[in-house]
């Protein structure tokens, strides 16, 4: 009789250190798998931020090169204006194709909404007749993209807080 009891203490012993490692286990494959999404998602979130950072400040050069191009007084063929006015484009398409990865990725409509009042600010470089009138237009998508770039660091999630 002993030795069944001390058997089946064994066995229950057994059974309940298995049961707990599996549990223990289980718990850290899953905290494992939190933090390896949320830091993909924070990575994803970065390069979609910057991307559209940069691929306004592309398209703000590219307007301005237009804009300088065609104003103030230079003489510039057709041919080369209409070859700026299409790199302009080329590069406000980039600069859409990267605003919509942004709202895919954020959760914030703030940011969504900076993001487009940075993109409508540099569509309005073509509006400035002169130099005076570009300024302002000039230095609101500035501060707009500026913007949009602080308010992004408050969206980019925190790993080492996921448990």
């Amino acid at each position: 009789m002993e030795v069944i009891a001390t058997s089946l203490i064994a066995v229950l012993g057994t059974l309940l250190g298995s049961s707990l490692t599996y549990l223990f286990q289980r718990r850290t494959a899953e905290r494992a798998e939190r933090f390896t999404r949320a830091e993909r998602l924070r990575q994803e979130r970065i390069d979609a931020y910057c991307s559209y950072g940069g691929a306004l400040a592309n398209f703000r050069r590219g307007q301005l090169d237009h804009w300088f191009a065609t104003h103030d007084g230079n003489a510039v063929d057709e041919e080369a204006a209409w070859e700026l006015r299409r790199e302009a484009q080329r590069l406000r398409a980039l600069a859409l194709e990267a605003q919509f990865r942004v709202e895919l990725l954020t959760l914030s409509d703030e940011l969504s909404d900076l993001a487009r009042q940075a993109l409508r600010a540099v569509d309005r470089f073509p509006d400035a007749h002169s130099r005076e009138d570009l300024e302002p237009v000039w230095e609101a998508a500035r501060s707009l993209m500026h913007a949009f770039i602080a308010a992004s660091r408050r969206h980019v999630p925190d790993v080492s807080a996921v448990r």
